[in-house]
């Protein structure tokens, strides 16, 4: 068999997870067309289909399958053998500063942060939290988190935490004196609760369904900076709220927020934490990645 580059198998892997080139491309920093020719070269050499592909979607093969089903935990173990033997014996020391956005920091610290301080105690770890986007570099940070589509294609992801699906949601009282949205377009005779962004923008909901994509601009009194207060507006009935399933969810379960337009809001790639460049890369971001990685496949 001819032989087969990691780069390729890594491509294969993000392909696979989002079923999507054009998200897969974004996320490793390459275009489409690159991508495309890369996993051809690919199922040549394994001499084997791994994707169906049409002008709209992306879905695996019973041979994709397969390899998908055992390969992100061999490429996860290489990964930390290498990160072993690139640390040698040494302890690893210094100082380790991350931006993160919120959610991303509360995923490390609950997952990641005491495996890694119990490992490394001579470690400094440094996270701060902000909703603006900074230039990690110019800023003088090892790493940064943040949601996959916002991470520079000159950067180095580490993808961790899953998927991320936001959700239209509203309180039952709102929905009996209002009514329902059937489609996306019919939020504009709503009262919706915006989200005001860190570049004082108001955030445009987006949805998709099929080929059919959308990004609204939503009509609404009330704007705020927080999904966890934009949660609270629309459990008080304030209008509907576009959140993350995962803050919703406790109020959905309890039943004080209903979802909306379900089949138009996808799960999309989630968190990653994301560094300059694969060369010298600092042993404590090393060490931080490798518990990292080991906590994803835990989490999984």
């Amino acid at each position: 068999m001819t032989e087969i580059g990691l780069s390729e198998l890594r491509a294969f892997v993000e392909v696979a997870r989002r079923q999507s080139f054009r998200r897969a491309a974004d996320l490793r920093g390459m275009s489409r067309s690159s991508l495309s020719h890369a996993m051809r070269a690919l199922e040549q050499r394994l001499g084997v289909r791994l994707l169906n592909r049409t002008t709209r979607s992306v879905a695996l093969t019973q041979a994709g399958e397969q390899l998908l089903k055992r390969l992100p935990a061999v490429l996860g173990e290489l990964d930390d053998l290498l990160d072993t033997v690139s640390h040698g014996e040494d302890e690893v020391v210094g100082v380790l500063r991350i931006n993160a956005e919120e959610a991303g920091a509360r995923w490390l610290l609950r997952n990641v942060v005491p495996a890694f301080l119990e490992r490394h105690p001579r470690v400094a770890l440094d996270i701060e939290t902000e909703g603006r986007f900074v230039d990690i570099v110019a800023e003088g940070f090892d790493a940064g988190v943040r949601l996959a589509d916002a991470v520079p294609q000159d950067m180095i992801a580490v993808p961790f935490g899953g998927d991320v699906r936001f959700l239209a949601v509203a309180a039952p009282s709102y929905l009996a004196a209002h009514g329902v949205p059937k489609t996306p377009h019919d939020l504009q005779g709503h009262r919706c609760i915006r989200q005001r962004l860190p570049s004082g923008k108001r955030y445009r909901w987006e949805f998709a369904k099929g080929s059919e994509e959308l990004a609204i601009e939503v009509p609404g009194a009330l704007s705020l900076n927080n999904s966890a207060l934009m949660a609270d507006a629309a459990i008080g009935g304030l209008g509907i709220a576009f959140i993350p399933q995962a803050v919703a969810a406790p109020a959905l379960a309890d039943g004080k927020l209903v979802p909306l337009l379900e089949d138009w809001l996808p799960a999309y790639p989630g968190l990653c934490l994301y560094h300059a460049s694969r060369r010298l890369v600092p042993p404590a971001l090393k060490a931080f990645i490798a518990v990292l990685r080991q906590a994803g496949r835990g989490a999984a």
